[in-house]
Formats: structure tokens, sequence, C-alpha cells
């Protein structure tokens, strides 16, 4: 007999396990992309992949000046930052589409 009261735990465990494997399928695709970053108006761009790995730094000849090293590592230091910035917006993004509501709950061992 069942009580109409209670939800059906089988419809529930369904609908966690499609949501669980919704989760893995967008983390997997997020392990695969990549961002690009830029700063100094493109003379300096990064390339983060969504493990925030950086896979690539491209340096414009013309920022490079031995007299001022430091403002060229401040330019890398912002175009990493900013391709980790695109990262790490695109799998909230992602992320909160598959968990809908359930995003922000903080369930354990889910995103």
């Amino acid at each position: 007999m069942s009580n109409p009261k209670m939800p059906d735990l089988n419809a529930l465990m369904k609908q966690a396990q499609k949501l669980q494997a919704d989760a893995a399928r967008v983390q997997e695709e997020l392990a695969a992309m990549t961002c690009d970053g830029a700063a100094g108006g493109g003379l300096v761009t990064a390339t983060v992949n969504g493990q925030f790995e950086v896979v690539r730094v491209k340096i414009d000849k013309s920022v490079v000046d031995p007299n001022d090293v430091g403002m060229l590592e401040d330019l890398i230091t912002a175009a990493v930052n900013a391709a980790a910035t695109k990262i790490r917006e695109t799998s909230r993004e992602k992320m909160a589409a598959v968990m809908g509501p359930m995003a922000g709950m903080g369930i354990p061992g889910m995103f």
C-alpha cells in the first residue's frame, strides 16, 4: 500500500541517476574545452583548458622590453586570469543548466 504523500523513490532514484550522468557528461566537455584571455589590447594572449591548466601563451614582440620585465609579467598574469575567468563562468553556466535549481544546494558529490 503506497502513501500518496510520500515521493516515489524509484522515480527519484532515476532522476538522480540521470542528473549524475548529465553532470559527468558536462564535466567531460568542460575538461576538453579551452578559453582564451587577452591583455594589453591583445598583445599577450593565454589559453587555459577546462582543468585550469595554461596550454599556450602568445606574446607580441613589441611588449618584450628587457628594461620593463614587470610590465610583461603583469600582462601575462592578466591574460591567464582572463582566460581562467572565462573557463570558470562557462563551467558555472553549463553546470547550472544541467543541475537546474539543485545547482546552489551544495550537494556532496555534485559539481
